[in-house]
């Protein structure tokens, strides 16, 4: 029997062991379900998410209540209110929000994994702020939970914003972003205690208070760090990973500092030169002396903590792992491209919402190579109807001049 009883034990063990990751994003636009095509998380159906619908709230619940795992990371706002968009506006009494949000406790119960959760302190213009911030001041129990951590992240907050006050009078960590939590969170669950050193362009841009935070970028930075449980160290103490950020002042020192800095360390490059698009200048160079394959992450895509969090989440998620970092800098790149060539020109040549004639844009694809690797471009679609985002297909094929062809699969 005793004998038995070890086996039961083990085998538990290896239960436990094998169990996934669950995560339950903010909304389906590319930043928040990105992870859910990576391979290391399991995902609700998509179909469920009904892009700028919400998402549709009772198959959410019952896949996360009968759907085991480790750990939980999830969005407040995709179960309380059906998304981000939703969240600002839906009329939806505080009370039915929080007993929206029960399943997250009794998944906790039932499954006892971890759970990592983030709610958004909405922005200026969202109808319901009010009902919004009285329903995270509600969950202040919940961080004292064994096994529950939850954060405020803060939603485009631009010049007088309130929101940068008001998340500092909830008794929970807090800081800029949104779009790129479930992203940092799932570092945190899956890589707790990443080494990263931090390297400024230069060092004033430190103090400098960016678009949409409304606090000195060291304070996102930080809160950054803080969100993925990665701890801050020197260069001369051996990060794990360097977050690189720049912000448009001096392509040229970039690389002079990428290239004294990647021999040694794996280095995540956040380009924080303007919101939603990167430098072309920059990327020029990177792509022109093959520096950009060689980034462990690229993030320009958003806002700066929106590109700061993607990219130290990506660079650490894929640390030792070849294929998964060239894939995640393949998108990044798209993303990149899609803001300074796809978005500007669907823009110019077609209204909202978008006809299918406007996956036309694809015929502009540059194709660019990473390490031997030409990136197709196979699809594009437009599930939102906007030209703000766009969902991509793509892949990895190795380069005529690699000397044979054929998919990585």
């Amino acid at each position: 029997m005793r004998g038995l009883g070890l086996l039961g034990v083990f085998l538990w063990g290896l239960g436990l062991a094998q169990a996934p990751i669950l995560y339950l994003p903010l909304d389906d636009r590319p930043p928040n379900w990105a992870p859910c095509t990576w391979g290391l998380v399991a995902c609700p159906p998509q179909e469920a998410y009904r892009a700028s619908l919400g998402a549709d709230l009772p198959p959410l619940r019952a896949w996360l209540l009968s759907t085991p795992g480790k750990a939980l990371v999830a969005s407040l706002d995709a179960l309380a209110y059906g998304g981000l968009l939703q969240s600002r506006h839906l009329a939806l009494p505080a009370e039915d929000a929080l007993a929206r949000l029960g399943p997250l406790l009794s998944w906790k119960v039932r499954h006892g994994g971890e759970v990592f959760l983030f709610g958004v302190v909405p922005r200026w213009d969202a109808s319901q702020r009010q009902r919004n911030l009285a329903v995270l001041r509600a969950l202040a129990p919940w961080p004292g939970l064994p096994g529950v951590h939850l954060e405020a992240v803060w939603d485009d907050a631009l010049r007088h914003s309130p929101a940068p006050q008001e998340a500092k009078t909830l008794p929970y960590p807090s800081r800029p972003g949104a779009d790129e939590a479930g992203q940092v969170l799932l570092l945190r669950a899956l890589r707790p205690g990443l080494r990263v050193a931090v390297v400024y362009e230069e060092e004033a841009l430190a103090g400098r208070t960016t678009p949409y935070e409304g606090v000195p970028l060291r304070d996102t930075v930080a809160g950054v760090l803080q969100s993925a449980l990665a701890q801050g160290v020197s260069l001369e103490e051996g990060p794990d990973l360097v977050l690189y950020v720049y912000g448009g002042q001096n392509p040229r020192r970039v690389v002079q500092d990428l290239l004294r800095l990647m021999p040694r360390f794996p280095v995540a490059l956040a380009d924080l030169s303007r919101v939603n698009r990167g430098d072309p200048g920059l990327m020029a160079y990177l792509l022109g002396l093959g520096l950009y394959p060689r980034l462990a992450s690229y993030a320009s895509w958003g806002t700066p903590a929106n590109n700061l969090g993607s990219a130290l989440a990506q660079g650490g998620l894929f640390l030792g792992d070849g294929e998964g970092r060239l894939r995640r800098l393949a998108e990044a790149y798209f993303a990149y491209w899609w803001g300074e060539v796809g978005r500007p020109w669907v823009r110019a040549h077609f209204p909202e919402p978008l006809p299918l004639e406007a996956q036309g844009v694809a015929a502009l694809w540059p194709y660019p190579e990473l390490e031997g690797y030409r990136v197709e471009l196979r699809s594009i679609r437009f599930p939102w109807g906007r030209a703000f985002e766009a969902e991509a297909q793509l892949d990895l094929v190795l380069s005529s001049r690699a000397g044979r062809g054929g998919l990585v699969e």
